[in-house]
C-alpha cells in the first residue's frame, strides 16, 4: 500500500517570507555556555595583557589571536572531543601562519594572490570532508592571510609558535576548567552522558511512532548515536588522563546494545505502528542505568507479531543481558584494546575529498573569492590589506550556511562591532590606555562562546577583538576603513559566489546524495551477500575484505562491518540533508533551485536508507533471502542513480529499472529510488508538481 506524500504547497503558509530572507534573521537556540565563557575571558585577554606588560605587543597579539580562534571552536562535548575540535584547527592555523609569514618575508607583496588562490582551493576542498576538517581549513586560510598581510616583527617560525601557544593556552583551560559535575559523576561522565542521550533519543523516537514527528525523532536518534560513537572512539584514541579499563569497556558494551536497539527501532519506524507506552519508556531506564552504572531492571518489549517487532523484542532482551553483565561492581572483562565498541568499524571510504566534483566546486569558489579580494585589497592598501580576503574567507565557506544570509549578517555585525569599538575609543581614557584594551578583549572573549547563536552577533564580537589586536599592533586607523572593506568583500563574494561555473547546487547537493546512495549500496551488498565491485568483486566473507576493514576484535566481523556501513549511510544522509537545507535558503539562482525540490529528495533518500535498514533486519530475522539476481538489480539501480547525481545530470543515465516482484524488502528500496529519480530527472517540473514520494 502506497500513501502519497502531502504536497509542499498544502503544508506551508500562503504568505510566508522566503527562506533566503528569514534565514538571516533566525537565531540558534542553545543553553548559555557559562564555563566556556569563563575560559574565553581567561583566554585572549590575559595573553594580550602579558605581551603588553613585557613590552612585546606583537607576540602578545599573535598569542591572543590563536586563543580567540580556538575559542570559536570551544563547543560543548567531552574533554577529548574538545582537544580534537580545538587542537587540530589550531595546528592548521599555525601552519597557515608559518606559510603566510614565510611568503611575506621572501617574496613580493603580489605573490599573495596566487598563494591565496592555491591555499583557498585546498581550504575549500577540505571543507567537504567534515566539521573538524572545515574548521581547520578555515583557520589555515585566515592565518595564511594574516601572516602575509599583518606587519609584525619577528621570524616566521616565532609567529607560528606564538599563535600555537595561544591556542594551547585555551586547550589547557579546557582541561582545567570544566562544567560542574553532577553528584556521583565519574571520570567518564562526558562519555556516559553521550551514551545515555542515545537511549533518551530512542525513547523519544519510540514515543513518536505512527505520528507526524516520527521522522524528526529518528533524525535526532541518529544524530545522538553518531555523537556517542565519536565520543567513544576518542575515549579509546585519547585515554589520557586515565587508562581505559573495565568501566570503559562496560560503557562501550552498553552502547553496542543501544546501537542494536536503534537499528530495530528504525525498522519499527518503517512499519509505522505505535508501540505501548511502557515499551516506549523502557529506554529511559537504560539511560538512567548508563548514568548511574547500575542495572536497568525489567524492560518490556512489544508483542512479537511481526518480524520488525520480534527483532526489537530480541534486541531488548540482549540489552537487558548486557546491562546486567556490565553493572558497576560486577566482574566486567578488562578492555581488550582499541576497537572494542560494537558501533565502531570502518569509516566511510566514500567521503568527499579534494578531487571529487563537490571538492572542486567548493575549492574553486573559495579560491576565486579570496584571490580576487586580495588583488583588490592590494590595489587599495600598501599595508594592512588582509581584512578583505580574511572577510571573504569567512563569507564564502559554503558549509557555514546560505551565502546571502552570511553576507547580510557579516555586514550588520561588522557595523555593530566598529561602532562599539569607536564608542570605546571615545570613552574617557579611550583605547589608548592598555588596561582598557585588555578589558575590552576580556569581555569580548567571554562573549565568543555565546555569540555562536547568531552569525551577526559573532561577527560583532570578533570585530571588536580584531580591531583591538590591530590597534595594539600599531594600526590606529583600522576602524575607519573596515566598513568599506567589508562592503567590498560582501559584493565580491556575492558576485563570484553566484557565477554559473561555481554555484550549481546540483553539484553541491547532488554529490551528497550520491555518497548516501553509494553507502547504502555497500550496506545492502553486505547484507545480501552480493559481490562489491568497489572491493574487486569480493563477497563480505572474503579474507582480504576482512583484513582491509578496521572492525572490532570482540565481535563477529560481519556484524561489526554491517553496523559500520549502516552508520556511514546515515552520516552521509545527515550531510546531504544539511546541504539541501542550505541550498533551499540561497537566493534563487540560474541552476535548478526552482526545478528540483531538494527537500523532497531528502525525504526520499531518508526512506531509501530506512528501507535498506528494514530489509537488513528482515533478512537477519528469518525472512527468505532474495535471489542474487533480485539483489543485483536493486544494488545496480542504487549505483546508477548515484552516478547520475554525481555527474550533475550532465550526462544521460538510465532510470532504475523495475524492482523485484517477490521480495517485499527490496521492493521498498526500489520504490523510493523511483521517487528520487522522478524528483531529480532532467526537466523535472516545479517542486509542487514534482510528484509524490511513495511510502509503503
Amino acid at each position: 500500500m502506497h500513501v502519497p506524500a502531502v504536497r509542499s504547497d498544502r503544508t506551508r503558509p500562503r504568505r510566508s517570507a522566503p527562506a533566503w530572507l528569514t534565514h538571516a534573521l533566525r537565531p540558534r537556540r542553545a543553553p548559555v555556555p557559562r564555563t566556556a565563557m569563563v575560559r574565553g575571558a581567561l583566554g585572549a585577554g590575559p595573553l594580550l595583557g602579558a605581551g603588553i606588560a613585557l613590552g612585546q605587543p606583537g607576540p602578545g597579539v599573535l598569542a591572543a589571536l590563536g586563543a580567540m580562534l580556538a575559542g570559536v571552536n570551544d563547543r560543548p562535548g567531552t574533554r577529548r572531543k574538545g582537544l580534537v575540535h580545538i587542537g587540530l584547527p589550531a595546528a592548521a592555523g599555525s601552519l597557515g601562519l608559518l606559510l603566510g609569514a614565510a611568503v611575506a618575508d621572501t617574496t613580493g607583496r603580489w605573490a599573495a594572490v596566487p598563494v591565496l588562490f592555491l591555499v583557498g582551493w585546498v581550504s575549500g576542498a577540505l571543507s567537504a570532508r567534515g566539521a573538524v576538517w572545515s574548521a581547520g581549513a578555515l583557520q589555515m586560510l585566515v592565518a595564511t592571510t594574516i601572516g602575509m598581510g599583518m606587519p609584525l616583527a619577528g621570524p616566521a617560525w616565532l609567529k607560528a609558535l606564538c599563535f600555537l601557544s595561544g591556542a594551547g593556552w585555551l586547550v589547557l583551560l579546557r582541561l582545567l576548567l570544566r562544567a560542574p559535575r553532577s553528584p556521583g559523576a565519574t571520570r567518564w561522565s562526558g562519555e556516559r552522558e553521550a551514551v545515555a542521550a542515545v537511549f533518551d533519543a530512542l525513547a523519544d523516537a519510540l514515543g513518536a511512532l505512527g505520528g507526524p514527528g516520527a521522522a524528526s525523532a529518528r533524525r535526532a536518534l541518529v544524530a545522538a548515536q553518531q555523537q556517542a560513537d565519536e565520543a567513544l572512539r576518542l575515549m579509546r584514541l585519547l585515554p589520557w588522563p586515565h587508562r581505559s579499563g573495565g568501566a570503559a569497556h562496560a560503557l562501550a558494551e552498553r552502547f553496542g546494545s543501544g546501537v542494536a536497539l536503534c537499528e530495530a527501532s528504525i525498522a519499527l519506524l518503517w512499519e509505522g505502528r505505535p508501540v505501548p507506552d511502557a515499551v516506549a519508556e523502557g529506554p529511559r531506564r537504560l539511560a538512567a542505568a548508563v548514568r548511574s552504572g547500575g542495572p536497568a531492571g525489567t524492560l518490556p518489549g512489544p508483542p512479537p507479531d511481526t518480524v520488525e517487532r520480534l527483532a526489537f523484542d530480541r534486541a531488548v532482551l540482549e540489552a537487558a543481558v548486557v546491562f546486567d553483565r556490565t553493572t558497576a561492581g560486577a566482574d566486567a572483562p578488562q578492555d581488550p584494546g582499541p576497537g572494542s565498541s560494537r558501533a565502531t568499524g570502518p569509516r566511510s571510504g566514500l567521503r568527499p575529498g579534494l578531487f571529487t566534483s563537490a571538492g572542486r566546486e567548493y575549492g574553486l569558489r573559495v579560491a576565486l573569492c579570496v584571490s580576487v579580494t586580495a588583488a583588490v585589497a592590494l590595489l587599495l592598501h600598501e599595508d594592512h590589506w588582509y581584512w578583505l580576503p580574511a572577510t571573504a574567507a569567512f563569507l564564502v565557506k559554503p558549509d557555514m550556511g546560505p551565502l546571502f544570509s552570511r553576507v547580510v549578517n557579516r555586514f550588520a555585525g561588522t557595523v555593530a562591532g566598529v561602532l562599539a569599538f569607536v564608542a570605546l575609543m571615545a570613552a574617557p581614557g579611550g583605547l589608548g590606555a592598555p588596561v582598557t584594551v585588555v578589558a575590552a578583549v576580556v569581555v569580548a572573549g567571554a562573549l565568543v562562546p555565546l555569540s555562536t547563536r547568531h552569525f551577526a552577533f559573532q561577527t560583532a564580537v570578533i570585530t571588536v577583538l580584531v580591531l583591538s589586536f590591530v590597534h595594539t599592533a600599531g594600526d590606529t586607523e583600522a576602524a575607519a576603513s573596515r566598513l568599506l572593506e567589508t562592503f567590498l568583500a560582501c559584493v565580491i563574494v556575492l558576485l563570484v559566489g553566484h557565477l554559473p561555473l561555481v554555484a550549481d547546487p546540483r553539484v553541491r547537493v547532488g554529490h551528497r546524495f550520491a555518497v548516501t546512495l553509494r553507502c547504502t549500496e555497500r550496506y545492502l551488498r553486505h547484507v545480501l551477500d552480493t559481490p562489491d565491485p568497489a572491493a574487486g568483486g569480493r563477497r563480505r566473507g572474503d579474507a582480504r575484505d576482512r583484513q582491509r576493514d578496521d572492525v572490532p576484535d570482540g565481535l563477529p566481523r560481519d556484524d561489526a562491518r554491517g553496523l559500520a556501513l549502516r552508520g556511514a549511510a546515515y552520516r552521509a544522509l545527515a550531510e546531504a540533508r544539511a546541504a539541501a537545507e542550505t541550498v533551499a535558503a540561497e537566493l534563487p539562482g540560474p541552476f535548478g533551485g526552482r526545478r528540483h525540490d531538494w527537500s523532497a529528495v531528502t525525504v526520499a533518500a531518508e526512506l531509501v536508507v530506512d528501507a535498506a535498514t528494514a530489509c537488513a533486519l528482515r533478512v537477519e530475522n528469518g525472512v527468505p533471502r532474495p535471489s542474487s539476481g533480485e539483489a543485483e538489480r536493486v544494488t545496480t539501480a542504487l549505483s546508477v542513480l548515484a552516478d547520475a547525481l554525481e555527474d550533475g545530470h550532465r550526462t544521460a543515465r538510465p532510470a532504475p529499472g523495475p524492482g523485484p516482484r517477490d521480495c517485499r524488502s527490496l521492493r521498498d528500496v526500489m520504490t523510493q529510488l523511483h521517487g528520487i529519480h522522478r524528483l531529480t530527472a532532467e526537466g523535472a517540473a516545479e517542486p509542487a508538481a514534482a510528484g509524490s514520494v511513495a511510502r509503503p
